[in-house]
């Protein structure tokens, strides 16, 4: 009995299918091509991180949302950082996959505390559940997880062009439009791209808050751990892959349409590109990280531990908003009639 093969797709394990029209697979998600005969299935990567194994580490889990965070035994943990629900300690850390690198907190839970008050500045309609101090204090330091990979994208890009060139005749205004097709390939390499490995962190988070600066991490050191949480990975390394190597293929994309910036339209109109990948480590960054419930809604702040960049979206109260369009109407109507009643008395 014969067996069916089905090929996946490097960039992002996607289904290929043969293209009648270009002769070869072709990528119904990604748009990536690869010639049958060379096609080789995706490698299989072998992480080296050792297991973790330590019984000065504890594990707490939040009833609320299922997440399970990791501290030293001198960091006590009362609520959840992703929801702000109790947490209750469920014992020992063993078999957890160890990081090989962390990356040290460098901005304190004072500053973490001012960028979220800046980022509340002149947001008069904001409900006070967001302005109080006991919510503040809740900003936590936790180290997220991540796998981050080397790589390197192998591209062929075609675009469709143009140019436009005016001039004046007469009275007449003459309009020239020329058609060009593009041709870009060449190879690009990529270092330590980040995947955030936790499925409790919106990935559009984690990735505005990007940059980290590899550059400064340590080998791991429980040591650093100390007044922090460390959250436990649940996306595995083959899943991580995926993004990653979505994320440089849209990288790639972009940086070869940006070598076609002197003509007045581009549009990609085909694409070819194979990812080979290299080294993956897994390791921890420091985000702050703050939730607040509103209205049976979380709202999440972030803020990168190493470089400040902070982000999060605000609510409007709807009721504040309806009282100050009243005021400001009620307003506009007393003015109005200040002005009619003078124009009466003195016109």
């Amino acid at each position: 009995m014969s067996e069916l093969r089905e090929f996946k797709c490097p960039n992002c394990d996607g289904r290929l299918e043969f293209d009648s029209h270009t002769q070869k697979l072709k990528c119904p998600y990604c748009d990536g091509t690869f010639d049958p005969d060379s096609f080789e299935d995706a490698k299989e990567f072998v992480v080296d991180n050792s297991n973790w194994d330590d019984s000065d580490l504890v594990t707490y889990t939040c009833n609320s949302c299922n997440g399970v965070i990791m501290a030293d035994k001198n960091t006590a943990a009362s609520s959840c950082p992703y929801c702000n629900n109790p947490v209750v300690m469920s014992g020992n850390v063993s078999g957890v996959l160890k990081p090989k690198k962390i990356l040290p907190f460098l901005l304190d839970k004072d500053q973490a505390k001012q960028k979220y008050k800046q980022h509340l500045k002149g947001k008069i309609l904001l409900p006070r559940a967001f302005k109080s101090d006991a919510t503040i204090d809740e900003i936590k330091g936790i180290y997220v997880p991540y796998w981050i990979f080397d790589g390197k994208a192998k591209a062929k890009m075609w675009f469709d062009a143009t140019k436009t060139r005016t001039w004046n005749e007469g009275d007449y205004t003459m309009v020239e439009t020329s058609y060009y097709k593009l041709y870009r390939s060449g190879s690009v390499r990529f270092s330590k791209v980040p995947v955030d490995a936790s499925s409790k962190v919106d990935d559009d988070i984690t990735q505005s808050i990007e940059p980290f600066n590899y550059q400064q991490s340590k080998d791991f050191n429980q040591s650093y751990l100390a007044g922090y949480f460390a959250d436990k990975y649940d996306v595995d390394v083959e899943e991580s892959r995926e993004v990653a190597n979505k994320r440089i293929s849209n990288s790639t994309k972009a940086l070869f349409a940006s070598t076609t910036a002197t003509y007045d339209s581009v549009v990609p109109s085909a694409s070819s590109i194979e990812i080979g990948n290299g080294n993956q480590e897994y390791v921890m960054y420091p985000v702050w990280l703050l939730n607040v419930k509103y209205k049976d809604k979380y709202y999440t702040f972030a803020m990168n531990g190493q470089t400040g960049k902070f982000v999060g979206d605000l609510p409007e109260e709807k009721g504040k908003l309806a009282f100050l369009s009243i005021g400001i109407f009620l307003g506009v109507m007393s003015i109005s009639t200040l002005i009619q009643y003078l124009l009466y008395i003195f016109g």
